[in-house]
C-alpha cells in the first residue's frame, strides 16, 4: 500500500518539505519546462523551485506551444550552456525583466526538449559563468559546473537580482538530499556516492 503523499510537494506525508519551502518574490519570471520522465522522480527539484518562487511556473510535456515564450513585459531567454550563450551578469542591468526558461531533465532529455521545440533552441541563451559547486551529492554530475535545476535557478536569480539572495530556495533541497542519504544509510552513501580521492 503506498504511503500517503503531500499533494503540494508530492513527498510522503512523513517527509513533507512544505514547512521549508519559501515564497520568494522575484522580478524575473521563471518558467521551468520539465521532461515527463522527471515528473515522478523522488528528487524532483524543479517542483521545489516552482513552489518556492511567487513568479514561477512548472509545465510538464515534451512539446510546448511557441506562445509559451510570449509573456508581456518580459524578454524570453533560455538558461542553457553553450558557446553562444551570454553570461547572466550581462543581463542583470537590463531594464526589461527576463522570462528565464529552464529545461528540466537529464542533459540528454534537456537536449531532446530543445530538439523537439525548435523555437526553444532558437531563443537567446544565457548561462552561469561561475557556478558554485553543486550540493546535489546523490547524482554524478556529467560535467564540471553541472547543477540541479533548483540550484541553477537560485544561482541565476542571485546574479540577476543582486543584492537579493535566493539561498532560502535551497532549504527544502538540502533537506531532501539529507533525507535520502539518511534513508539509504551512511555506508551505502559512502560506497556509492562519496568521491574517492
Amino acid at each position: 500500500m503506498p504511503r500517503p503523499q503531500c499533494p503540494r510537494c508530492q513527498r510522503p506525508q512523513s517527509l513533507c518539505l512544505c514547512a521549508l519551502i519559501p515564497s520568494l518574490p522575484s522580478r524575473t519570471r521563471v518558467l521551468i519546462l520539465q521532461h515527463p520522465s522527471e515528473a515522478g522522480h523522488a528528487l524532483n527539484t524543479a517542483r521545489l523551485a516552482a513552489l518556492g518562487l511567487q513568479n514561477a511556473e512548472l509545465r510538464v510535456a515534451e512539446v510546448f506551444e511557441e506562445q509559451t515564450r510570449s509573456e508581456e513585459g518580459y524578454r524570453a531567454c533560455l538558461l542553457f550552456p553553450g558557446e553562444d550563450s551570454t553570461p547572466l551578469q550581462r543581463c542583470a542591468a537590463d531594464a526589461q525583466p527576463l522570462l528565464l526558461i529552464v529545461p528540466d531533465g537529464t542533459w540528454r532529455k534537456a537536449r531532446k526538449l530543445l530538439h523537439l521545440n525548435p523555437w526553444l533552441a532558437a531563443l537567446p541563451r544565457v548561462s552561469l559563468s561561475a557556478a558554485a559547486p553543486s550540493r546535489y551529492r546523490l547524482r554524478k554530475a556529467p560535467a564540471e559546473g553541472a547543477l540541479s535545476t533548483i540550484e541553477a535557478v537560485a544561482q541565476a536569480l542571485d546574479v540577476l537580482e543582486a543584492p537579493a539572495t535566493f539561498e532560502a530556495l535551497l532549504k527544502p533541497f538540502d533537506a531532501l538530499i539529507e533525507g535520502q542519504i539518511s534513508a539509504m544509510g551512511s555506508d551505502t552513501y559512502q560506497r556509492n556516492h562519496q568521491r574517492h580521492s
